[in-house]
């Protein structure tokens, strides 16, 4: 048995999000399309045969019991394996970006368990375990860029031209359940269709989230009108506060005003698929 297993957790940029309403219940409906970056974390997985889990942060501090366990357990209690797992984690994605780095990790967790644990379980079933870690994690499961709709459980995989983007993330971070209890949300966007989306998926719709993060966090829109003066179209992805921009020739990046030393900025290239793709045993 393989005892030992490095793998990647890719993120996301929501290269467009419209809340078009809000179900009975509260759940706001969605359209958007998820695109994969190389911007990655990653996880290292080592067998542990006394059925205990345990972490190592090889970077930035996690908390105790973030998705990376989380998923672990989940996993466990799922199948009753009396296997465990030393785990470290190299993170790389900044946190409350709206970039989808936890739910990333939770993803590649289940894959590479599934795997090192000898599990065989199905691409569906890790989905049903994924689900209920979080509403991105079967996006990352399922590996390829898609379409996505309704609550982000309809997901339809799509294929996007090659392209290279920056992606500013400031150090204020958003959280998401204040933008989307706001007011001011826009939540009656108009459905749109693939057809539609794809002629410019570059430059197609808006983020709706947008307006009320620049409200909460100005820090956003400071990297929006840097890259404006730049002469790119950005906007943020997902929740924010991460901004992003297609960059169709190189661009200087040097420049970055003083007093916001401390943005992370990165030229990212997206991703057909991701790098655990197939590792499920249903997923061809």
């Amino acid at each position: 048995m393989q005892a030992l297993y490095n793998v990647a957790a890719p993120a996301k940029l929501n290269l467009f999000l419209h809340i078009t309403g809000r179900r009975a219940d509260g759940y706001h409906l969605l359209q958007s399309v998820f695109m994969l970056i190389d911007w990655c974390d990653t996880l290292h997985f080592e067998l542990r045969s006394d059925g205990q889990l345990s972490r190592e942060d090889l970077s930035t501090p996690l908390p105790p019991d973030d998705l990376v366990l989380r998923a672990a357990r989940a996993l466990q209690t799922a199948t009753g394996t009396a296997l465990g797992a030393h785990i470290g984690v190299l993170k790389s994605i900044p946190a409350q970006a709206g970039m989808g780095g936890g739910s990333s990790d939770a993803a590649s967790t289940l894959l590479a368990l599934n795997r090192l644990w000898k599990l065989n379980l199905s691409l569906e079933q890790l989905l049903t375990i994924g689900l209920q870690l979080g509403a991105d994690v079967p996006f990352f499961l399922r590996g390829s860029n898609a379409w996505v709709e309704g609550i982000g459980e309809k997901i339809t995989p799509i294929s996007l031209p090659p392209a290279r983007f920056v992606v500013i993330k400031p150090p204020e971070g958003l959280d998401t359940k204040l933008i989307f209890s706001s007011p001011d949300l826009k939540r009656d966007s108009g459905s749109a269709i693939l057809a539609g989306f794809a002629v410019q998926p570059y430059y197609f719709g808006t983020n709706d989230l947008q307006p009320v993060a620049k409200n909460l966090c100005p820090a956003v829109n400071q990297v929006l009108e840097w890259l404006g003066g730049k002469g790119l179209n950005a906007r943020m992805t997902g929740s924010g506060s991460a901004v992003f921009a297609q960059m169709l020739s190189d661009v200087d990046l040097s420049d970055v005003p003083s007093q916001h030393g401390a943005w992370q900025v990165r030229k990212c290239n997206n991703m057909d698929v991701h790098p655990l793709k197939g590792w499920a045993s249903s997923d061809g």
